[in-house]
């Protein structure tokens, strides 16, 4: 290299990324990866039992955290209109460290505040270009994990 020419920056190695919806009936989950930084969704998980999310879908989402070869999980964290944390925000947070104990992981948070509304959204739209099948609350769930995996991407929330 000749002298005063800057070195070539190191490529960063593209990166899995899981999101995650919370919730307490369901668990919308999307990935994408950091080169493509195009996100889809994924089946999402219903919860077991009426306490809400717990062991059983933890082991879910380390497993297929393991099988995606995640390397970092984003949480969509609930806020209310008015920009006040929503009650299930805690909840979200304390499963979200759960996971991250059992699969050291970085985990980010986003605002999720109209991700529903934004999926179902773009779910209707589908359906006015042509889905006729009816659309799943877990489809929706799901959805919403994509748009807060956009949103990562997109640089909001915490890096």
């Amino acid at each position: 290299m000749s002298p005063g020419m800057p070195e070539a920056a190191t490529p960063i190695r593209p990166e899995i990324v899981v999101a995650l919806d919370f919730g307490l009936r369901r668990i919308g989950v999307a990935v994408a990866d950091t080169l493509t930084r195009t996100p889809r969704p994924l089946a999402a998980l219903t919860v077991v039992g009426d306490k809400g999310p717990g062991e059983t879908e933890l082991v879910a989402l380390l497993r297929l955290g393991s099988e995606l070869g995640a390397a970092r999980w984003v949480l969509g964290c609930p806020y209310n209109v008015d920009g006040s944390e929503h009650p299930l925000a805690a909840r979200a947070r304390g499963f979200a460290a759960l996971l991250t104990e059992r699969r050291s992981l970085p985990l980010h948070t986003v605002d999720e505040r109209y991700s529903s509304m934004e999926a179902a959204q773009r779910l209707r739209e589908q359906r006015a270009t042509g889905l006729r099948r009816r659309i799943s609350k877990g489809e929706i769930d799901s959805l919403s994990a994509t748009v807060i995996l956009e949103r990562w991407l997109d640089g909001e929330g915490d890096h």
